[in-house]
């Protein structure tokens, strides 16, 4: 039942998510010149919705367990497209912010919840295979949106990248209500209340702060307190976590080594991936001469080399365990993030697509190993609050990634003295974020040759 059950859940609910933000990136020079804003400003509409979800996922896990998964699920997808509504109706930023802050509320419970059933659900040797097949509807999204979107924005209008998500959402709520059980997994614990608040205005303000502290529309100080405020909550939540039975997310599962390597290497791989998507689209469109169409289908491109991995990721992995392939597939995305602020107008496209694909492809790697290798000494009655820190952290980096590209664009924009964005501004924002990429190679060659060998069946040791 689990086979047919969990590629439905995520065919819908990550379709909808990948298609979304990769729709959006495409977009992004339409949208602000439609709703009175500048490229740059609108960074913040794509960290509401990661902060949304990192906001919300902590309790994701528990609202399964006390409504039930279908429920839950069904729910999520309604918000989502009371979101994508609003945001097609948006006249400003202001109004764009909140109504992809409401669609990350419902991303939130769509995309863990169903990642909790399989991760449940698999057995721990199996998790790898599950993990690399059960993503693979999900890739569609990433290829279908970007050319998609494009064509939308460029040939009617970019109101459309959000109606389409109308139709799938009903498709996928009637789908949902006829297969999935009505039956809770487990009986849920009570909720830390506290907890929620605390890591909530954490998140949400960190974020926030580090968004705004070079966004034009608003004055620097802002961000600033915005961003020490987050961090002082963080610290109280960190206390509070570790002194509470049954905190909203257990900190003290940062003692499991391999767990905590997961967490620590991904942060920077994040921060790295989250501020592609935001930079790449925009350059080409601003300075490589492409519409929002030709940009989508020039970044498509990783995506297909990403869904051609999953078909050989479970056997890469038995072959050589975690450490090499991780450590090799961060090392080549790190390089393809550096290729990017090299790029050229006249360079060659066949050559920029057959690296997004060549790319695209080990990042795909990546993905899979991580998302099991998290795993890999968390006993299952843990696994819910694992999964629940590895997304919420890692949505809140790519937030960070965001944040940390359009911060890195405004400055070298301002150190120059202002005036139009240039070609250079991008390359060296491409230079800062993929040297913070780099560091999640160096801490996976720090993990021992057969880490994580009891998601394989046996030691691997090659």
């Amino acid at each position: 039942m689990n086979q047919r059950i969990v590629p439905l859940i995520l065919a819908f609910a990550l379709f909808m998510e990948n298609m979304d933000s990769t729709v959006i990136a495409t977009s992004l020079a339409a949208i602000a010149a439609d709703i009175g804003t500048d490229p740059i400003s609108l960074k913040l509409a794509l960290t509401s919705y990661l902060v949304a979800l990192a906001i919300f996922i902590p309790i994701s896990s528990w609202m399964a367990d006390r409504f039930g998964a279908r429920l839950v699920f069904r729910c999520a997808m309604l918000v989502f497209m009371v979101g994508s509504i609003s945001c097609a109706f948006s006249d400003s930023l202001a109004s764009f912010v909140v109504a992809r802050f409401v669609q990350g509320m419902g991303g939130a419970m769509m995309g863990p919840v169903a990642r909790l059933v399989l991760v449940r659900a698999t057995p721990r040797h199996q998790l790898v295979d599950a993990m690399a097949w059960l993503t693979i509807p999900a890739l569609i999204g990433p290829i279908v949106g970007p050319p998609f979107g494009g064509f939308l924005t460029t040939y009617f209008s970019w109101h459309w990248i959000f109606i389409i998500n109308v139709p799938i959402g009903i498709l996928g709520m009637a789908l949902a209500g006829l297969v999935l059980p009505k039956t809770m997994r487990n009986a849920p614990r009570r909720i830390d209340g506290k907890g929620f608040v605390l890591a909530g205005l954490a998140f949400a303000l960190f974020a926030f702060g580090c968004s705004v502290l070079s966004l034009p529309a608003l004055p620097p100080i802002y961000g600033a307190i915005a961003a020490v405020a987050g961090v002082i909550f963080g610290i109280v939540y960190a206390f509070h976590a570790l002194r509470t039975d049954f905190p909203l997310l257990d900190l003290r599962l940062l003692s499991f080594p391999n767990f905590r390597v997961a967490v620590g290497a991904g942060t920077f791989f994040r921060l790295g991936q989250g501020a592609t998507p935001f930079l790449f689209p925009l350059m080409l469109q601003l300075h490589f001469g492409m519409t929002p169409f030709q940009s989508g289908m020039v970044t498509f491109a990783g995506a297909v080399g990403a869904l051609a991995a999953k078909f050989v990721a479970n056997r890469i992995f038995a072959r050589y365990g975690f450490k090499y392939p991780l450590v090799i597939s961060t090392g080549i995305s790190t390089l393809g993030m550096l290729a990017m602020g090299l790029y050229q107008p006249d360079t060659w496209i066949p050559l920029i697509l057959a690296i997004l694909v060549f790319v695209g492809f080990w990042q795909s790697i990546f993905w899979t190993g991580s998302n099991a290798f998290t795993f890999a000494d968390i006993e299952d009655k843990d696994a819910g609050q694992a999964n629940v820190i590895s997304q919420v952290w890692g949505q809140l980096m790519f937030a960070m990634g965001v944040a940390l590209g359009g911060g890195a664009l405004e400055l070298t924009h301002r150190l120059r003295g202002g005036g139009a964005l240039e070609l250079i501004d991008f390359h060296i924002a491409f230079y800062v974020v993929t040297a913070v990429c780099a560091l999640s190679t160096l801490l996976f060659l720090r993990l021992p040759k057969n880490a994580g060998h009891q998601l394989l069946g046996g030691p691997h040791l090659h």
